[in-house]
């Protein structure tokens, strides 16, 4: 008899505010040890981008931002803070689509996102202060994962996750913008179906998957769960980073 795959999630308890210089993998290790969650080889640890952001010295205060000639042109277009889009700009390659209180970039690490992922919720110092997103999501992830690896001689993936909208469907999801010891696409390309018919364009965002799967458990508002700890998901190889779900522009029929 065939065993049908489970997957069980653990949201981490107890971690708190994090600062800039915090060792964010010790502090997810203590906390899940103390909620007596304890971790194996194969787990996949999915991190909030925020807390990464925050350890990493991200924030920056609006007060210290000098809007240039382009970030005033598109604050009066778009309704928003003129030092809140020179930082957007700073993040970014090019705007995407632009109207009134919308601001769609696509950043430098090749996401397209609303504000190019820059962030004023769950911000303790206030309206003056605006989070970047990690500068180097992926390398943030391998070295977690190595982290991990050294303090509990274990092998276990690492997802840095980002809430994005979507341009065809209402709502936020998860996303992955970080990744180490797992494959972030899995390509389904050569395979067939349950008719023998084989798959010409199939590719799943499996990295996607696993860090919407971890927001069900951490959720978007109050709730102060930025790490989740996934079993019994398959991390095989060839193992993979975030920027393989990036979409090549000769592939973009929407750009």
């Amino acid at each position: 008899m065939t065993c049908a795959p489970r997957l069980v999630g653990y949201a981490i308890p107890g971690i708190p505010l994090i600062q800039a210089g915090d060792d964010i993998i010790s502090i997810i290790i203590d906390k899940a040890r103390a909620a007596d969650i304890h971790f194996r080889s194969g787990d996949c640890l999915v991190i909030s981008s925020k807390i990464v952001s925050k350890s990493c010295g991200r924030l920056v205060a609006l007060s210290a931002v000098a809007p240039g000639a382009e970030a005033r042109t598109l604050a009066a277009e778009t309704g928003k803070d003129p030092r809140l889009v020179e930082l957007v700009l700073s993040e970014s390659r090019r705007v995407s689509r632009k109207r009134l209180g919308v601001l769609v970039m696509e950043h430098r690490l090749g996401l397209v996102s609303a504000n190019a992922g820059v962030d004023q919720s769950n911000i303790q110092a206030g309206n003056d202060m605006a989070l970047l997103l990690p500068a180097d999501p992926d390398g943030a992830a391998r070295d977690f994962r190595a982290r991990v690896r050294e303090r509990l001689g274990i092998d276990a993936a690492v997802v840095i996750s980002d809430t994005h909208g979507r341009p065809f469907r209402v709502g936020n999801v998860g996303v992955a913008i970080g990744a180490a010891g797992l494959p972030a696409v899995k390509d389904l390309r050569g395979q067939r179906d349950l008719y023998g018919r084989v798959f010409e364009v199939t590719q799943v965002a499996y990295a996607d998957l696993i860090a919407s799967a971890a927001h069900l458990l951490c959720g978007e508002a109050d709730e102060g769960l930025p790490a989740v700890l996934l079993r019994g998901l398959d991390l095989g190889a060839p193992h993979g980073a975030a920027a393989d779900l990036n979409r090549a522009a000769e592939h973009d029929l929407y750009r």
